[in-house]
């Protein structure tokens, strides 16, 4: 049987023995608590006052559009004829409004020349012209031999043969045989004849410095021909190319010049990207029309238009200023009438130009609609019911301060609509509240409030809260998980990212032209990304001080609060060391239990860190700071005044965490991870006395003796007053087995659970044994065994130090 059997074993007995026991005395609290859930439900889920505030506000916020709001509207059915009750010209501001948005996103793109792109264009095709010279001058090097002693012919063929080919022909040469050779071709074969006829006429000598030039020849060739094999123009074969060196040097000068200056003049015109290849091909014949020889114009071309790249970028700021001038240029409509003539008849359907007549003469009849307001109240309610069910059920109820700040961050995003300033502040309210109450309870908000805000704008300029809801949405989901300013500030430059292409995506399918993509959308949407970059690291700005206002804890606050050089974590280092030591070791094993029960590791840590501070009001009344000096309960007769400076530890300790502002979570565990234990040495030392005096034991307030609680509220002070109980009496072992461990450890457990104890923190039955068998494996650590050096050895490594 292993470990971990034996355990759930030793507490199915515990459980089958206290089974009816435990029933009896809390089946009446469980009936009190499913009635007060109950209540909570119905009655205090959620402050009433809060809940009232937070429907009327919103509602007033988002419906705000319905207070002065046309009945006679445009695409409305007018119910009588209206006549103009005078003269009239009014400005149609809308309809001259959208004609100017057509034509700023209509206008096509101003371009410039980019000096850097027309210097590489320039370059590469100078670089091919000064390639063409390399090779023209390579050509020149060549020596024909006198056509008498070998013909041209023969040394144009002798030049193109391959090594092997050559070797083979010195080899025939040595025989001064004149008989044809099988193994050479035809070619070769005359190439020999002309060769050994030569060698009869001349000395060895003469015959020799012949060959040598036929070999320079070759060599110069060579390069020659590897040269062209790199030479690109366009689709132009090899055999065309030839015509570049069999032309003159005039001729091929003036070609050089003119395909120089058409390439400068035609970058000076500009190349815009995207240009058809027929438009560039006919541009460059027409440029180099009469101006080169026929036979290499072909070359000339193609060499131009695969090295013409384009040179034109759109000018950004001369586009916008374009854009601005001719929409401004574009004359405000104006809608005439005169005195008696019929604005719109009976039964007709309004259009915005009488619209417009109608307002400006009074007649549009503007009133509140209260058929609007009662339907934002409607949803406002809705949403908010849908709200409070998600976070109750996620978070259970929240603090009243709690219920003001989502109050508050709610409805800041329609109080920036009513303003019209085109943005919103959802990425700030997704970083707050996933900060503060999780992933769950953020995207819960983030859709509520940006369904309302749809519906509060009439989705006008619903492609900004798209893209601030994509924003939101990565705030919300990952600001919760983050544990420091520095990944928080990386957040919040995702946040912009994520936004800015939110929005170029959407513009960018609903855009008409592609032309209007880089200088106009693609700057709104950095701009917009810009904004909600900027509202995330206003968020951050201001999350330090809401944590303190409202008394939140979130991991960065938590992992500042851990930190074993702050101020009162010092004190206790030095104060009371064994305390110090003691919350240490508890810290580590409360950390390993929460890591395995899924529980909030960093409210566990600093929750522990902080559970004994009240022990520095007097550090000598605990054993631990006792150093094996005397204890100080010994030189007390009083076993009352004893239990009443253990007990102060927890009082005191309150006081210390509210003084220096510990937020309440933390301050939970300072009396909870004691709850209503008895503080049961000085309890029976004061049985023990009043026996002794002849005194009733029973007369002893037992409570005198107890803690003042409350008992662990959550699972977190619960795995503490676990930690708490078993740190001293693991310390205490010293040569244990795990075995022995793990009772010590069910006593405990068992003692805390027939007590109470835990009751009320949510800690199941069945997960006591997962944490006993951590807390053995965590002091097992610990408490490891190491090696015991030989006496020898010892002596050794000492005289080495020395």
């Amino acid at each position: 049987m292993n470990t971990l059997e034996l355990i759930r074993k030793t507490f199915q007995n515990w459980q089958h023995k206290d089974n009816h026991h435990h029933i009896l005395s809390n089946s009446s609290h469980h009936s009190h608590k499913d009635k007060s859930i109950l209540f909570q439900w119905i009655c205090k889920i959620h402050s009433p006052a809060i809940i009232l505030l937070s429907v009327t506000t919103l509602t007033g916020l988002i419906s705000y559009r319905f207070y002065n709001q046309p009945e006679l509207a445009v695409g409305t059915i007018s119910p009588t004829k209206i006549i103009a009750p005078r003269d009239g010209d009014f400005i149609d501001n809308y309809t001259t409004e959208e004609l100017r948005k057509k034509t700023r996103s209509g206008l096509l793109p101003m371009l410039k020349q980019d000096v850097s792109l027309t210097l590489k264009t320039q370059t590469k095709i100078d670089n091919k012209l000064e390639q063409i010279d390399n090779i023209r001058s390579l050509v020149n090097k060549i020596t024909f031999v006198n056509s008498n002693i070998l013909s041209s012919s023969s040394q144009k063929s002798l030049h193109s043969l391959s090594t092997s080919q050559w070797q083979k022909i010195l080899v025939k040469l040595k025989t001064s045989s004149i008989t044809v050779d099988e193994s050479l071709s035809l070619t070769e074969n005359n190439i020999v004849k002309e060769l050994l006829t030569y060698q009869k006429l001349v000395n060895a000598k003469d015959f020799e410095n012949l060959l040598n030039q036929l070999e320079k020849n070759r060599d110069i060739y060579q390069s020659f021909s590897t040269q062209i094999n790199e030479l690109k123009i366009g689709n132009i074969e090899d055999e065309e190319k030839r015509l570049l060196w069999n032309i003159d040097n005039k001729t091929w000068q003036q070609a050089k010049k003119e395909i120089s200056q058409t390439v400068r003049q035609m970058l000076a015109l500009g190349i815009s990207t995207g240009l058809p290849e027929d438009i560039k091909l006919k541009a460059t014949e027409i440029h180099l029309e009469n101006k080169i020889s026929p036979p290499i114009k072909n070359i000339a071309v193609n060499l131009i238009i695969h090295n013409l790249e384009s040179n034109l970028i759109i000018d950004e700021e001369e586009t916008k200023t374009r854009a601005e001038k001719a929409a401004l240029a574009i004359q405000p409509v104006v809608v005439t009438i005169s005195q008696g003539e019929v604005i719109v008849d009976v039964g007709e359907k309004i259009t915005q130009g009488d619209f417009v007549l109608l307002d400006n003469f009074g007649l549009s009849r503007r009133s509140v609609n209260f058929n609007g307001i009662v339907v934002s109240g409607i949803l406002v309610s809705i949403s908010l019911i849908t709200f409070i069910t998600i976070t109750h059920k996620v978070k259970g109820r929240l603090r009243r301060r709690d219920q003001v700040l989502l109050f508050l961050l709610s409805i800041s995003t329609p109080i920036i609509n009513i303003f019209d300033v085109g943005y919103n502040s959802l990425p700030a309210v997704g970083f707050l509240v996933s900060s503060f109450y999780g992933p769950t309870v953020a995207v819960s908000n983030l859709i509520i409030m940006t369904g309302l805000t749809l519906f509060q704008t009439e989705a006008i300029g619903w492609e900004y809260v798209i893209s601030s809801f994509a924003g939101g949405l990565l705030a919300s989901l990952m600001a919760s998980r983050l544990h420091s300013r520095e990944e928080l500030a990386l957040l919040g430059a995702g946040v912009g990212f994520t936004q800015g292409s939110a929005y170029f995506i959407i513009h960018l399918i609903g855009s008409a032209t592609l032309g209007t993509v880089w200088y106009a959308i693609l700057p709104s949407a950095i701009w917009h990304g810009t904004v909600g970059f900027t509202y995330s690291v206003l968020a951050l700005g201001i999350s330090p001080y809401l944590e303190r206002f409202f008394d939140l804890i979130t991991p960065i606050r938590l992992a500042e609060l851990s930190n074993t050089n702050r101020p009162l974590l010092k004190r206790l280092a030095t104060e009371a060391p064994g305390t110090f030591q003691h919350t240490m070791f508890v810290a580590s094993l409360a950390e390993a239990a929460a890591r395995h029960l899924h529980c909030n590791v960093e409210l566990v840590r600093a929750g522990t860190l902080y559970h004994d501070i009240g022990k520095m009001h007097d550090p000598l009344g605990f054993i631990e700071n006792q150093m094996g000096g005397p204890n100080k309960h010994d030189m007390i007769s009083n076993p009352y005044e004893s239990a009443e400076i253990i007990k102060k530890h927890v009082s005191e300790g309150i006081v210390m965490a509210k003084k220096c502002g510990l937020p309440q979570a933390i301050q939970d565990f300072i009396p909870q991870h004691q709850g209503t234990l008895l503080i049961s040495y000085f309890y029976y030392q004061a049985k023990t006395q009043a026996e002794g005096e002849g005194k009733n034991i029973h007369d002893i307030d037992d409570t005198l003796f107890s803690y003042d609680g409350p008992i662990p509220q959550s699972r977190e002070t619960g795995i503490v007053m676990l930690a708490d109980g078993c740190e001293a009496a693991l310390r205490s072992l010293k040569d244990a087995t795990p075995d022995q461990a793990m009772a010590m450890v069910n006593k405990i457990f068992k003692a805390r659970w027939r007590d109470h104890q835990l009751d009320d923190c949510g800690i199941k039955y069945e997960e006591l044994p997962i944490i006993a068998e951590v807390f053995v494996n965590v002091w097992q650590q610990f408490n490891h065994q190491r090696i015991a050096y030989p006496k020898g050895a010892l002596e050794m490594r000492s005289s080495n130090n020395s």
